[in-house]
């Protein structure tokens, strides 16, 4: 009952308007304030800047540079086997499982569809019916850059307006079909196990959402779906564990899979702690 009273007062929330507040007081430059910021932010979350390239907080020109630092290679070794499926993000593990007809479940009580989370397109939905799914949480205290899950090329990209509702864990146990409502970059990928997807979900305060073969999706958030294509001679090719996106701002990666292509590793369970990199799955 406790998630439902502190969920939907989020439904009042100005969510856009209190993201676009965050994008601009992360990308401050004024180094009294911005230096503060990340101080206050290292020392509340514990952050191990030794991981980092720069290890120098006051180093970075804003708030936003530091929250999104990139990390030295041996900080977060990637899985090697060729058969091995990497962890896309430092974060924890929501669910993992079977997409059920279509359906992917989401916290006790609550499901939606491959096709509504991917844009409202049964043609984009029907390579992951019933496929595997994992959903993976970021929070603030996070290593925000998203990384390639498994080697492949890059077909298509949809961004899906929406929603920023918080994807905390128990707003995901109170608010029916959240991440299928909230605002999401899906990228698909053609790999040798078959398609596969990785949704970017952003959230409140999540300021925007970028790839690196595109730069800044979002924002401008706008109300229709945006549909980019790749043909096969123009499509790029990521290897594994090579960097796709970040988050300005924490939110969940969804990672999809098609039929018979992947087993998801034992030991991950929900609310497992994870790092980019580490054993996700392995193919079947």
């Amino acid at each position: 009952m406790m998630d439902y009273f502190k969920a939907w007062p989020q439904y009042l929330l100005p969510g856009h308007l209190l993201s676009r507040l965050m994008y601009v007081l992360t990308r401050i430059r004024v180094s009294a304030f911005k230096n503060l910021f990340i101080d206050t932010f290292i020392r509340l979350y514990k952050v191990d800047m030794q991981e980092a390239m720069e290890q120098n907080p006051h180093a970075y020109e804003h708030f936003n540079a530091f929250f999104t630092r990139a990390l030295r290679p041996e900080a977060r070794p990637v899985a090697g086997e060729a058969e091995a499926v990497a962890c896309p993000v430092d974060g924890s593990v929501s669910q993992t499982g079977a997409i059920v007809d279509g359906s992917i479940f989401q916290a006790k009580g609550h499901a939606y569809t491959t096709e509504e989370l991917l844009g409202g397109s049964r043609e984009r939905a029907a390579p992951f019916h019933n496929g595997a799914f994992a959903t993976l949480y970021l929070a603030p205290s996070n290593y925000h850059r998203i990384h390639m899950p498994f080697s492949g090329r890059l077909t298509e990209m949809v961004h899906v307006p929406g929603r920023l509702f918080s994807v905390s864990p128990a707003t995901a146990r109170a608010i029916p079909r959240l991440f299928a409502r909230n605002e999401r970059v899906a990228a698909l990928f053609e790999t040798d196990i078959g398609p596969m997807a990785v949704v970017m979900v952003g959230a409140v305060f999540v300021a925007s959402i970028e790839t690196v073969w595109a730069g800044q999706v979002t924002p401008p958030a706008g109300r229709i779906i945006r549909q980019w294509n790749y043909p096969e001679d123009e499509s790029p090719y990521f290897a594994k564990g090579e960097e796709i996106g970040r988050f300005n701002m924490g939110s969940t990666v969804i990672v999809l899979f098609g039929p018979d292509a992947v087993d998801w590793a034992s030991e991950i369970g929900h609310d497992s702690g994870v790092c980019m990199g580490q054993l996700l799955g392995t193919q079947q």
